[in-house]
Parts: C-alpha cells; sequence; structure tokens
C-alpha cells in the first residue's frame, strides 16, 4: 500500500517501552530511490536530539492511531551513535549506526534490502554452506561477513539525500517546465519512494501529477530541479492525482498504461507471512 510520507510525519514514534517523538526528515538513497533513515526528533526525554530510525525496525504501523511501532527500546535509543544530521550522513556513520543496532548493511546485494525488497525480513546471511551449520556458526559467520563488508565499502560515495530539500525542486517535461515537487509517495512495506507528486498550479495542466522516479532523466541538485522524459502534452493528459481518494493499484496501472512503462509490481515478490 502507498502512504504519502506526511503520514509518518503526523504519527509518534513508538519505543517498546515508550514513545520517541515524530519524525522530522527522512534520508532516501537517491540510486534506488529507498528511504534508508528517519530522522526523528525525540521529546524531552532525550532534550530533543535528533536519532536516526532505520526502517528494518519499523513494525506494522497503526495508522489510524498515527503511531508507528519500533523494536529498540529507548535506552538503546539513547545510547545510539550521535549523528549531525545537518552534515551529509558518511558511509562510516551509516556503519557505525548499523553496527551498533546489528543491522546488516543494506548496500552491496541484488534487492533494494541487500538480498530482498523488504527491510526486516530475509535479513540475514543466506551462503549456501551455512545451511548444516549450528545456529551460533551461522551467526558467528554473518558477524564476520557483515564486519568485512562494511570495512570494503568504508569509502563508497554515499547517495543519501533529504526527503524535505526534495521539496520545492522544479519538474521540467522534455519541453518545459511543469510544476515542483510538493510531496512523495512510498510502499509502506519496502519503504521505496514509487512517486514524487507533483504540484502544477502554477502551469497549464493546473492539478497535482504523479512521476514515478524510474521516469526521471535527469536530476541537478545543484539547480533544484528534474527532467522527466515526457512531453508536457503528454503528462497533462495523464490521470490526475488527488491526496483526497484511494490511489490503489487500479489506479497505477492506468498511470503506467498512459505513459506506456512496465509497472514496478510486475516482478516484484509477494511479501512472506511473518
Amino acid at each position: 500500500m502507498l502512504r504519502s510520507l506526511t503520514d509518518v510525519e503526523k504519527c509518534v514514534i513508538a519505543a517498546t517501552d515508550g514513545e520517541i517523538g515524530h519524525a522530522k526528515d527522512f534520508y532516501f538513497d537517491d540510486e534506488s530511490w529507498v528511504v534508508r533513515f528517519l530522522v526523528v526528533e525525540a521529546g524531552s526525554w532525550l532534550d530533543s536530539r535528533m536519532v536516526l530510525i532505520s526502517p528494518i525496525a519499523i513494525g506494522t504501523p497503526d495508522w489510524s492511531e498515527k503511531r508507528l511501532p519500533v523494536s529498540l527500546t529507548r535506552e538503546q535509543v539513547r545510547k545510539s551513535p550521535n549523528i549531525d544530521t545537518q552534515k551529509p550522513v558518511s558511509r562510516q556513520m551509516e556503519s557505525d549506526y548499523l553496527g551498533y543496532y546489528g543491522y546488516q548493511s543494506y548496500w552491496g546485494g541484488s534487492g533494494l534490502w541487500w538480498g530482498g525488497i523488504y527491510p526486516n525480513t530475509g535479513y540475514g546471511y543466506g551462503g549456501e554452506g551455512a545451511r548444516w551449520m549450528p545456529r551460533q556458526s551461522r551467526r558467528d559467520m554473518a558477524s564476520a561477513y557483515e564486519r568485512m563488508e562494511r570495512i570494503r565499502h568504508q569509502n563508497d560515495d554515499v547517495h543519501l539525500r533529504s526527503c524535505k530539500a526534495v521539496i520545492g525542486y522544479h519538474i521540467h517535461a522534455s519541453d518545459g517546465e511543469i510544476g515542483h515537487v510538493q510531496g512523495m509517495l512510498f510502499d509502506q512495506d519496502t519503504w521505496a519512494i514509487r512517486f514524487l507528486v507533483v504540484n502544477t498550479s502554477n502551469s497549464w495542466v493546473g492539478h497535482s501529477m504523479l512521476v514515478a522516479p524510474e521516469w526521471i532523466e535527469e536530476i541537478s541538485w545543484a539547480d533544484a530541479s528534474v527532467t522527466i522524459g515526457f512531453s508536457r502534452e503528454a503528462i497533462k493528459g495523464a490521470p490526475a492525482y488527488d491526496a483526497k481518494l484511494h490511489f490503489d493499484r487500479s489506479a497505477e496501472k492506468g498511470l503506467f498504461a498512459h505513459y506506456g512503462r512496465k509497472g514496478f509490481w510486475s516482478d516484484a515478490p509477494s511479501r512472506p507471512n511473518i
């Protein structure tokens, strides 16, 4: 199911033993367009410090109660690495964070999250030779492998971007500007950003539109602009987006069909029961 990131901002982030705070921003990977971290402002219990929460820790959201549970204690969050959210997050900072919580790194695999598409399932070491080993041996092997991977990737370029910073970016069609980024829709299971919500109120299109990241031809971070590979005329004829209406798979199929593009769900495996 698709949700707006503003839906998450309205939720309290709840640890197993009390509330943590509210999300103020999100870091997404600009290569795979997946939310990697929630930037959460902790309450007075932690002097309103900004902390990172990975989707790996997030359980099933309770949207009606505006509550997002995480499998962490407040003490774990209190002792987590202090990361300056006003500066770019380095790979070493990410490694320190993931290592502290005992999470496998998300980079290096073939899926959105290492070797899979879900952040909190199928996230362990999957070597064929590990099946017959005692559980502790498998854990030791996984831990050693993960340490090796973090060392190998510690100097990688990091592609984390602030979602808040992208709001307001100008959207250009192949033949002119059509509007600006107003919001983002993400898949609540995978945390992949599926659409940018484009406000076209100042153009001749006149209503909100959706643009999938895979349609983006170029992003200029310096000029705060996004170029997509469709003409203004093609965009004008696309289905409009209304945030008040439920945007389901049928609507997604209609949108992709309009542009003659294959949907992202076509080859995706179903989410396992856990």
